[in-house]
């Protein structure tokens, strides 16, 4: 894999690639009415964007702001259906080819064949190994504050240029990065955003890998684990985490950062972790249940979709299966686990 990234954008920039995007992007948003809408017109819709691709006349479209609740009140920034096509497009030709083999093994989110599932195993079979070498040991656990709202663009800019040499993928990436206001945070809605956000936390884990030479380290997305020897190297990785973060990244960690023992397990990926089993957090049960009591009323008053409630079950049983959850799901869905 190249040093940099040069002469790319138009080699990458065609019909095909965008109907390509289009096809992903879509995923479980067919029955949305900008979707549907855009591909009444796709040919056109998609020669147009190509036009405005290559030329550098694209503009990016106006957010619309909304909150979720669940698993707390965030806000997101969504944009137009047609922008998304554009970073699919940007994101699976550019960011994941070039950027994504340059992570470490053990940073998770938003890479095939990794993700949050992956992560919660590979910490519980670290943490069965250490067992075995150590009467004890201490975790590290590690958050950051309000992690994409106090990305600095500034410094994710001087980041991204380090490797990105092609002009007009520099203008199309400022295009993306300048679509908020201010120089502080990312949007939660855009598909760019996570990708970005783990190209900004990549500095922290080759510090961490390569200079601390921390063994067991594992990242997904803000959230941090390191298994330690012992209650000083903890300290003293966490003091010169928290100093690379200020200095270089201008980020802190939060109150949730903390050290324990082994013994105590730890919270990781929606789940509780120690050497002997992974369970679901309770905070993960009562969501749905909540959920559950409350999908019919949704439905009922077109808030909802049946199809949009067949996924998020199926999303949370996904997610379940990963677990020692035989008994969960029997007692929430009478189904064999």
């Amino acid at each position: 894999m190249p040093k940099t990234v040069r002469n790319v954008y138009d080699s990458c920039l065609s019909f095909e690639e965008l109907l390509k995007a289009h096809k992903m992007a879509r995923r479980g948003k067919r029955e949305k009415v900008e979707v549907i809408i855009f591909e009444l017109n796709l040919e056109s819709e998609l020669l147009k964007l190509v036009d405005e691709l290559k030329h550098g006349k694209y503009k990016t479209g106006k957010y619309r702001t909304f909150k979720i609740y669940e698993p707390k009140e965030r806000v997101i920034q969504a944009l137009p259906y047609r922008d998304r096509v554009v970073h699919q497009w940007y994101v699976e030709n550019f960011m994941k080819p070039y950027f994504v083999p340059q992570f470490i093994e053990t940073s998770y989110a938003g890479i095939i064949n990794r993700g949050m599932h992956k992560a919660a195993k590979n910490v519980k079979t670290a943490m069965l190994k250490l067992n075995k070498e150590l009467e004890e040991y201490y975790i590290l656990k590690m958050d950051v504050t309000k992690y994409f709202a106090n990305i600095d663009k500034k410094i994710l800019w001087e980041i991204l240029k380090r490797k990105i040499k092609d002009k007009k993928l520099l203008w199309l990436t400022r295009e993306i990065l300048l679509s908020t206001e201010g120089m502080k945070g990312l949007p939660l809605g855009n598909y760019t955003s996570q990708m970005f956000a783990n190209i900004y936390l990549n500095e922290i884990d080759q510090y961490a890998k390569h200079m601390l030479k921390c063994k067991y380290y594992y990242r997904y997305m803000d959230d941090i684990v390191i298994l330690c020897k012992n209650k000083e190297e903890a300290k003293e990785r966490l003091q010169k985490l928290t100093v690379f973060l200020e200095e270089k990244l201008k980020l802190t960690f939060n109150s949730k950062t903390r050290i324990f023992k082994n013994t105590q397990g730890v919270n990781f990926c929606g789940y509780k972790i120690n050497s002997n089993v992974i369970k679901i957090r309770n905070s993960s049960k009562y969501r749905m249940k909540r959920k559950l009591k409350g999908y019919t009323k949704l439905l009922k008053s077109g808030k909802i979709t049946l199809p949009e409630i067949q996924r998020s079950i199926a999303g949370w049983l996904g997610y379940v299966k990963h677990a020692d959850s035989d008994g969960l799901l029997k007692s929430m869905f009478y189904i064999e686990g």
